[in-house]
């Protein structure tokens, strides 16, 4: 009957307020440096030389995008056409009731180190201070971009929007004669005869992918490729050719 209508409206509001997660409570100092972060612009025409680049890498609890948690952020910065070491980010986030998988034996991150952790709400503002308004580079980039923005939802209820370009694409893009598509940063590593002392953590393997990175540039420029917005062009054209079906 139309009396019991409101009753029913009132139940489905309840269900879908269950269903969707709450909103974190985020310290007011900390909503105040989330404000303060610069906009997001699509990449320009400057020259890759120009464009400062954060180089990212993220060690997580494992690789499913739903349920594996953030551990670590390790990232670099590429500036004027070199890795600038002065510029470097490296956190561990605590991490209280997780589960840790194989990826600890790979990573090495074990309890002890996680319980130690910084405060992820304050760690994940700093590391947006660290990029401001510039393009990241990652390997394998979709996965980081997707781990990084859950983690910035669920403890800042904060929107990632910054442009991430994928190394493991720009490689065979630029490098099709290596023949190696497929392949993982170490074997780019070792097609390019890279000497990386250290791998497997995020800092390190941030490092080992700038340095892959700079070379990639290099040879982009040497294929007409010389600006960011240029780059994530041939590389959206690139994928779509992968993708097309071959008759």
């Amino acid at each position: 009957t139309p009396a019991k209508q409101p009753d029913v409206a009132v139940s489905a509001m309840s269900l879908f307020s269950w269903l969707r997660p709450a909103s974190p409570v985020v310290q007011a100092d900390l909503q105040q440096r989330l404000a303060s972060l610069p906009s997001i612009n699509q990449l320009g025409d400057c020259s890759l030389r120009e464009q400062r680049w954060v180089v990212l890498d993220l060690e997580t609890t494992g690789l499913n995008l739903n349920k594996d948690r953030l551990l670590s952020i390790g990232a670099v910065v590429i500036e004027d056409g070199a890795i600038d070491f002065s510029q470097q980010f490296e956190r561990t986030l605590q991490c209280s009731e997780v589960k840790l998988g194989a990826s600890v034996l790979i990573h090495g991150l074990g309890p002890n180190a996680i319980a130690a952790g910084s405060d992820p709400a304050e760690t994940l503002v700093e590391f947006m201070e660290f990029v401001g308004d510039s393009p990241v580079l990652a390997f394998h980039a979709p996965f980081d971009q997707h781990m990084l923005g859950r983690a910035l939802k669920e403890h800042l209820g904060h929107k990632l929007q910054h442009v991430f370009l994928d190394v493991a694409d720009i490689a065979p893009l630029v490098c099709p004669q290596a023949n190696i598509r497929e392949a993982g940063l170490d074997e780019w590593i070792e097609w390019f005869k890279l000497e990386v002392f250290e791998r497997h953590n995020a800092s390190a393997d941030a490092l080992a992918t700038a340095e892959l990175a700079l070379i990639l540039f290099s040879r982009a420029r040497g294929q007409q490729i010389h600006s960011p917005l240029n780059l994530q062009q041939r590389l959206s054209q690139w994928k779509r050719r992968q993708q097309a079906p071959s008759f």
